[in-house]
């Protein structure tokens, strides 16, 4: 190694500045060092930037992490909202580098969103800003409980302007803006935002990031809300300090479940074990069943008693998953009842996060098959990556295939509206459900659903595609239509081909459904000649062998003439007379040779459809034959 090459250790060991690298090259130069030492020095260059990025994404996701531990200490330790609030939006402006940072919360008792806290800010009016229910930036973010990014918000028209909010924005001086939603559970109950006074692009790791940050802060307020909570149960206690006294006994049970709940969660436990657990401490029998009794549905979260045994139905935002059902304990106290309410609780959030981690996969399975079709030039290793992430082998081959729900109306409920928007969801969700059991992909897309489901060993896109009809038919009890493209043989390796193959599986479906044959599955290859124009690739030598393979193969192995007696047959107007004239038989010969036709193409060769058919398969034969000669 040499001196000017070691001279880049010295530089990677003192954090020296892009632009220091660029400097033993030059002395190099200048000291008349030849071309393959500058070439040496050149690579050392980059090696040492590569290794100085590399650190450089160390140091900043150290930092992140740190920081977002540091929050997460915080929170543990909570006593006042607003600094915990405030810690958050400092830590979430720096490490984004953004000039202002800010948490907006919604008031429902006002209907509107107003300014939680902001860091950077210098316009009073900004910081004093309340904006109505779905107005600006923030108000999209919050509707769709998904984050956005604006580069100018000013040329932005994806929301809603206002002149009180612009006129806010502009008095701050703001340009970039992203906001990215706060939520609990399923509701939004604010935005985060980080912002600049100039155009700048946020990447994707920033807008996670961010997300981070606000799911900190969504926690603290909920965990603020849960002490004031316990403030005011603490506050009935004292007025009822007698009734604790007796009581005493079964406070320190209910205690002991809360203790053994939380380390049930915190450890990954599931539902059973909350049920268990319970049962420990109270006494009898508890189990979770998915179809709670009548009672319980109309308790409004609390416990009732049902004869001999205890009900506590599971539910959140009015949605009831199920109950816990305590038996052998027919006499509960108010406290004992409290537990098993508590433990209902904890249940539900069990469940809501299991559905939660359901939902983000299905949408990450969604967001590559998007990208697949509308960005084929996207890096292949990191979509390949992605596919891994998922257990899904974009290099083997898959088929591509478009999927709807076909319900015709009725006088009563007709189709449209609101029942086809439940019905999309519904689809994707059976569809998401089937390509996370056979590791592919599936998104919502066209008003309807596409997946791309591996080829499995014998299998064709057509069993595929009616395999799939049958399952998401059942699974939805309604008739559902699939089309399939050709096998794509790699999808992560030929940019462009999942595009093409969606289009032809939706040509596919279209057809089915013009063909009268909803809820069944198909490819081109099903569809006879109409596949043949349907098809990306004009398989004529399939389709001939397909129609007419067994007359043609049948020929050539006996030297018969049975493809000439078919054209003569077709072009007489299918009149053996005239066809006998053609060929210069006799009448009987025509009848062997056309029963000889039936025995191998099948009763049907004759009607309609079928004719048409083989009379378009015995052009193309003729073509073929004659372009080979």
């Amino acid at each position: 190694m040499s001196h000017e090459q070691a001279s880049y250790l010295e530089l990677l060991a003192r954090g020296a500045a892009t632009e220091a690298y660029d400097r033993p090259v030059l002395l190099a130069r200048a000291s008349g060092a030849g071309p393959e030492a500058l070439a040496g020095l050149e690579e050392a260059k980059q090696l040492a930037l590569r290794v100085r990025a590399e650190l450089e994404g160390r140091r900043r996701r150290e930092a992140e992490l740190s920081a977002l531990f540091e929050t997460a200490h915080d929170l543990a330790g909570l006593r006042d909202l607003d600094a915990v609030l405030r810690a958050i939006v400092q830590r979430a402006r720096s490490l984004l580098g953004t000039e202002v940072a800010y948490l907006s919360l919604n008031d429902p008792a006002a209907g509107d969103t107003y300014m939680r806290v902001t860091e950077g800010s210098v316009s009073a009016r900004f910081q004093q800003l309340r904006l109505g229910m779905g107005e600006g930036l923030g108000g999209l973010v919050a509707q769709t409980a998904r984050p956005y990014v604006t580069d100018d918000y000013f040329d932005d028209d994806r929301f809603q302007h206002t002149r009180t909010i612009d006129t806010a924005v502009r008095d701050e001086g703001l340009v970039a803006i992203l906001g990215v939603p706060l939520t609990l559970g399923s509701q939004v109950i604010g935005v985060l935002f980080a912002a600049d006074r100039r155009a700048r692009v946020f990447e994707r790791e920033q807008v996670a990031l961010l997300g981070s940050f606000a799911a900190h802060a969504a926690v603290a307020i909920d965990t603020a809300n849960l002490l004031a909570e316990t403030r005011s149960a603490l506050a009935e206690l004292e007025r009822a300090n007698d009734i604790i006294r007796e009581h005493s006994a079964l406070i320190e049970r209910a205690s002991e479940v809360h203790d053994r709940l939380t380390e049930l969660v915190l450890h990954g436990g599931g539902v059973h074990d909350v049920a268990d657990a319970v049962a420990e401490v109270l006494g009898g029998t508890v189990a979770f069943t998915e179809e709670p009794p009548a009672p319980a549905r109309l308790a409004g979260g609390h416990a009732v008693r049902d004869g001999d045994r205890w009900i506590a139905a599971v539910s959140a935002g009015g949605e009831v998953f199920g109950a816990l059902v305590l038996s052998g304990q027919p006499d509960l106290d108010p406290v004992d009842q409290r537990t098993l309410e508590r433990a209902a609780l904890v249940t539900s959030l069990l469940l809501l996060a299991r559905r939660s981690a359901g939902e983000a996969e299905q949408r990450v399975r969604g967001e590559l098959l998007d990208d697949l079709i509308d960005a084929p030039d996207r890096d292949r290793r990191l979509l390949r990556e992605r596919a891994a992430r998922l257990r899904t082998d974009v290099d083997a081959p898959h088929v591509v295939l478009a999927a709807r729900i076909d319900r015709a109306g009725t006088a009563t409920e007709p189709a449209g509206g609101g029942r086809e928007s439940a019905d999309r969801q519904r689809l994707w969700s059976a569809a998401s459900h089937l390509a996370a059991t056979r590791h592919g992909l599936a998104s919502a897309r066209d008003g309807g659903t596409v997946l791309l489901l591996p080829l499995g060993p014998g299998d064709t896109a057509a069993d595929l595609a009616r395999q799939t009809a049958r399952h998401l038919g059942g699974a939805l009890r309604e008739p559902v239509t699939v089309g399939a493209s050709a096998p794509v043989e790699a999808p992560a390796a030929a940019p462009g081909a999942v595009a093409l193959a969606y289009e032809e599986a939706r040509r596919c479906l279209d057809a089915l459904r013009l063909l009268g044959r909803s809820g069944d599955g198909a490819a081109a290859e099903d569809l006879g000649f109409l596949g043949l124009l349907l098809a990306d690739t004009r398989d004529i030598e399939g389709f001939v062998a397909r129609t007419i393979g067994e007359v043609v193969a049948y020929d050539n192995r006996r030297g018969t003439d049975l493809v000439r007696t078919m054209e003569a047959y077709f072009a007489s107007g299918m009149s053996p007379a005239r066809t006998k004239d053609d060929l210069h038989v006799h009448v009987n010969t025509v009848a062997q040779r056309i029963e000889r036709i039936g025995r191998l193409l099948g009763p049907d060769w004759q009607s309609p459809a079928r004719t048409l058919e083989i009379q378009l398969a015995l052009r193309l034969h003729a073509l073929s034959g004659a372009v080979a000669r």
